[in-house]
């Protein structure tokens, strides 16, 4: 009897030891949810459509077993995102008449099957469960919430140049804006330490590789135009290598293209496995929800408190009736219809001009369509105009002059030598330049007109230099 309930005891103990825990339960439910819609999958496919509402039950499971998980502090989130993963690729949901998915986020632009995440509920799911999303989302709103809210800014005075080569590309715009507000802000001018430049941060070789040549009169990498159709060839080509994986693309893009095609044929292409995650560095496991979390912002900006300033972003061109600097003209065009001013509308419009570089009457600027009327009211002419000018031009040092103790005779002759070298230098209109002396002290001292003293002179743009001992044409000059 003893031995009896012994060994009820032993074999009862057994039995609990071999029960399946809560999570274990739920894997095991997670794997029967996916062999249930891939059997629906393929009788669907043989012609029997009442399969599809068995897959669309599947999806709904899917998401109920997620939420169960996502409960349960032991429960594999990676588990569950990767379960979706598959559903998602083993094939679209097939288009129908009736109520699409619950999942399916509204807005997103379709991508086919170029970039899944962007096109269909996946990328909903990960931003309700994936902790990494939660989090970068949660950076944008709030430590670097000025840092998206100006990129926003930033990128609408540029969209009209950007997304039409991304659209082109067949990639979605929402991709775009993501990959340029973690990268560079929308600033075009932007430069890292290790030498990636322009808006989405091209390095010299990969940006030579993608049409962006980089020569001493200009660099490509800053105009944004091409910097989108750039990035957009280089996606697409990832997309071909790493199929279709948009993390493991937009991985690659920052932490390198030959990583990503070892890790992926190592190792897959599911980035948020653990033995694909871990073998990218801390950057790029930054870097690829920063910039989902920004894409899924710019589409849904409003369901987190976001609002967007209502600006109007029409494109113009300005034609300059003067020469100026981009620094004149933003302090002249003063800051309507924009209150953070147009230096850098107009800098990231025309990336070839540096700020204090002087430009040429004639040139024809890019600039949004409210700027124009603001710039034949204040920049040709008067008060507004005259201080711009005056601001751009002063020196951030003063200039001291101490001049050696000298006797009256001294005095006397030396304020004749220097009055008989002005005259020499100004002799039959024309000036020697001195050390120190630029073309705009020039034409402040002589009371000149610049655009026909760089005319006369035959000045070479963009900067306009001249040098010491220089023989400066005054034509046209007042004194």
């Amino acid at each position: 009897m003893f031995v009896t309930v012994l060994l009820a005891g032993v074999f009862s103990g057994a039995a609990q030891a071999a029960k399946p825990t809560r999570e274990e339960t739920l894997y095991g439910q997670i794997d029967q949810t996916l062999k249930n819609y891939q059997q629906a999958r393929d009788r669907y496919e043989t012609g029997d459509d009442s399969q599809l509402a068995v897959m669309n039950k599947a999806i709904e499971d899917l998401e109920d077993q997620a939420s169960q998980c996502f409960k349960l502090k032991a429960c594999s989130k990676t588990k569950v995102i990767s379960a979706y993963e598959q559903l998602i690729r083993q094939s679209d949901m097939p288009a129908t008449g009736g109520p699409q998915p619950a999942l399916a986020p509204q807005a997103i632009p379709a991508l086919g099957t170029t970039v899944k995440l962007l096109g269909t509920g996946n990328l909903q799911l990960l931003i309700k469960y994936n902790e990494p999303l939660q989090a970068a989302i949660a950076n944008w709103l709030t430590v670097n919430r000025g840092f998206f809210m100006d990129s926003w800014e930033n990128y609408h005075y540029m969209r009209y140049l950007m997304a039409p080569e991304y659209e082109k590309a067949g990639l979605p715009e929402a991709l775009l804006f993501g990959m340029m507000t973690k990268e560079s802000g929308g600033k075009v001018h932007s430069v890292s330490k290790a030498g990636a430049a322009g808006p989405l941060q091209f390095m010299p070789a990969t940006g030579r590789r993608f049409g962006l040549d980089a020569g001493p009169g200009y660099d490509m990498r800053y105009d944004p135009q091409f910097a989108a159709r750039a990035n957009a060839q280089y996606m697409n080509e990832r997309f071909e290598e790493l199929n279709r994986s948009l993390e493991m693309a937009i991985a690659g893009y920052n932490g390198g293209e030959g990583r990503a095609r070892r890790i992926f044929g190592e190792r897959g292409g599911d980035f948020w496995q653990e033995n694909v995650y871990t073998e990218w560095p801390a950057e790029t496991r930054d870097y690829v929800p920063a910039v989902l979390a920004a894409a899924w912002l710019f589409l849904h900006g409003n369901e987190y408190g976001l609002t967007y300033p209502k600006l109007d972003y029409s494109p113009a061109s300005l034609t300059l009736q003067r020469a100026t600097t981009i620094n004149e003209l933003t302090i002249c065009l003063g800051n309507p219809h924009n209150q953070s001013g147009w230096f850098r509308v107009l800098r990231n419009l025309n990336p070839h001009y540096e700020p204090g570089q002087y430009i040429a009457q004639g040139i024809v600027l890019r600039a949004p369509k409210k700027l124009v009327a603001s710039y034949q009211a204040n920049c040709l002419g008067g008060p507004r105009s005259e201080q711009a000018r005056m601001l751009t031009q002063a020196r951030k040092a003063p200039v001291f002059y101490r001049p050696p103790p000298v006797t009256v005779a001294e005095a006397v002759d030396d304020s004749e030598a220097v009055a008989e070298t002005a005259v020499s230098e100004k002799h039959n209109g024309k000036y020697i330049v001195k050390p120190g002396e630029t073309l705009m002290m020039i034409t402040r001292t002589f009371d000149c007109d610049l655009s026909r003293l760089i005319k006369v002179n035959d000045l070479t743009p963009p900067n306009y230099v001249i040098q010491p001992g220089q023989e400066i044409k005054l034509i046209g000059c007042k004194k």
